[in-house]
């Protein structure tokens, strides 16, 4: 692989990470196109170290806020019991504003921390039980043609039809570990990460922008650990043939931080003013697009130009 095209690789992941279409995707489809054949799972995964750094960034005050918040409850600081140590219980001196009693109010932030651990399980065991088909079998581009089309079809529902009225600070186990498997389902090519889970979140009721946001915090865990977990795994091993070299895959997650940085302020601003239908068909052509190239013979579906 080229610089050049660890560049444009990179743009791509930049590009489509935050936004529900799906990045391993056009990963996927983009590598065959230039010639490079699939950049595999690995490739994707490292890349996707720099969104990550993009997400820590942006929301660097609000995950700063769960951290703090999340040891002290762990800690005991906010009382010894299990509500208090999981932010469910009240903090000390915190005052219903309501009826103007002391100690009732939730630790939002503590309780947020937890949730992001608890939805943050299915990827992780979903992932280690599936490893192999995740980097060979589903990365078949027919099978993610069909998730291109089906997951934008339940995205469009859902945001049609979802309440939209629930904000984060009432999330709970239950609806966090439903965001959870939702997530999960991104591990097939075509689904979409941040698709999964805010098509989750809208069918639960949350608005967009709560959904967005959410979606964007409980990646981190799970595809930090991923990247890291692949760097790991081939560092000091030969790459397999054809896999792109170390130097392609750093410029490649440099630019996708520096793209990504940029797409989360644009995709929040959007959502604030439209709906999620424009990604929607984005979604429904892309699959089209991918029919016709492998009717054409152009791509193969396992791999290699045609």
């Amino acid at each position: 692989m080229t610089a050049w095209e660890a560049i444009l690789l990179g743009l791509v992941q930049g590009l489509t990470e935050f936004l529900p279409i799906s990045s391993s995707a056009h990963l996927r489809i983009v590598g065959e196109l230039i010639g490079s054949s699939d950049p595999g799972a690995a490739f994707t995964a490292i890349t996707q170290i720099g969104t990550e750094a993009a997400v820590i960034i942006y929301y660097r005050k609000k995950i700063g806020a769960i951290l703090v918040a999340w040891f002290r409850a762990l800690t005991g600081r906010n009382g010894s019991g299990w509500r208090a140590r999981t932010g469910l219980g009240p903090r000390p001196g915190s005052v219903d504003v309501r009826h103007g009693r002391a100690g009732v109010v939730a630790d939002h932030d503590a309780a947020m921390g937890w949730y992001i651990i608890l939805g943050s399980i299915p990827i992780v065991v979903l992932g280690l039980l599936f490893e192999d088909y995740i980097e060979t079998t589903l990365r078949n581009l027919w099978l993610t043609v069909v998730t291109l089309a089906f997951f934008g079809l339940l995205l469009l529902l859902a945001d049609v039809f979802g309440r939209q009225e629930r904000e984060l600070t009432s999330l709970t186990g239950r609806s966090a570990l439903f965001f959870g498997f939702a997530q999960a389902l991104a591990l097939v090519p075509g689904v979409s990460r941040s698709g999964g889970t805010i098509t989750a979140g809208l069918t639960m009721g949350f608005s967009r922008k709560a959904a967005a946001d959410y979606s964007f915090l409980l990646a981190l865990p799970a595809v930090l650990g991923s990247g890291f977990y692949q760097l790991f795994k081939t560092l000091g091993e030969p790459l397999p043939a054809g896999a792109p070299g170390w130097g392609a895959t750093a410029i490649a997650t440099l630019v996708a931080f520096g793209v990504g940085y940029a797409v989360i302020i644009g995709f929040l601003k959007i959502i604030g003013n439209y709906s999620y239908k424009p990604f929607v068909f984005y979604r429904f052509a892309l699959a089209g697009v991918v029919v016709w190239l492998l009717m054409s013979g152009t791509i193969d579906a396992h791999g290699g130009v045609a």
